[in-house]
């Protein structure tokens, strides 16, 4: 019912979204409750009508397309950014450090992969070192050494000779 009172012409949803003025128009008249059907000459009036203002609304400079305008370097003279420069510029420094912050994540994650790679070899090289000393140390490695020198092992157990000292001395 409410599209009788207003009069279409074709309407883009996205000039909405886009900032362009609705061309939407709507007519003032009152409609006729007891015929409910408009006479001719009000719907030939209210549509010339309509047809002048759409016609003047398209006599107006088209705007430019956004990415037109940043690629001409356009957008750089409005008085928006020209107003908010200095914030552009911090948004631009924050966005700079964010980049720099995943490089310097990245570094930090090669240096840990490169110093427990490095761990890994040390702790390997100790753990075989550690077993070359218990081999060499053995005690039947020591008694074939030992032999060369004409030192045999003992058989007999080795006792401890204590001596309890006296005060006086």
């Amino acid at each position: 019912m409410e599209n009788e009172y207003r009069e279409r012409e074709d309407v883009n949803p996205m000039d909405a979204v886009r900032g362009k003025a609705s061309r939407t128009t709507y007519s003032t008249e009152i409609p006729n409750e007891k015929s409910g059907k408009k006479s001719a000459k009000k719907v030939a009036a209210a549509n010339s009508s309509a047809k002048t203002k759409t016609t003047a609304a398209k006599v107006k400079p088209k705007r430019q397309n956004i990415l037109i305008q940043v690629l001409n370097g356009e957008i750089l003279t409005r008085d928006f950014v020209l107003n908010n420069l200095t914030f552009i510029f911090f948004i631009l420094l924050l966005l700079m450090l964010m980049v720099a912050k995943g490089y310097y994540g990245k570094q930090l994650q090669k240096d840990i992969t490169d110093l427990q790679a490095d761990v890994d070899a040390r702790t390997a090289e100790y753990i075989e070192n550690k077993a070359r000393l218990e081999e060499s140390t053995s005690r039947y490695r020591l008694v074939q050494a030992l032999e060369k020198r004409g030192l045999k092992e003992t058989v007999n157990p080795v006792k401890v000779i204590r001596l309890k000292r006296k005060d006086n001395e």
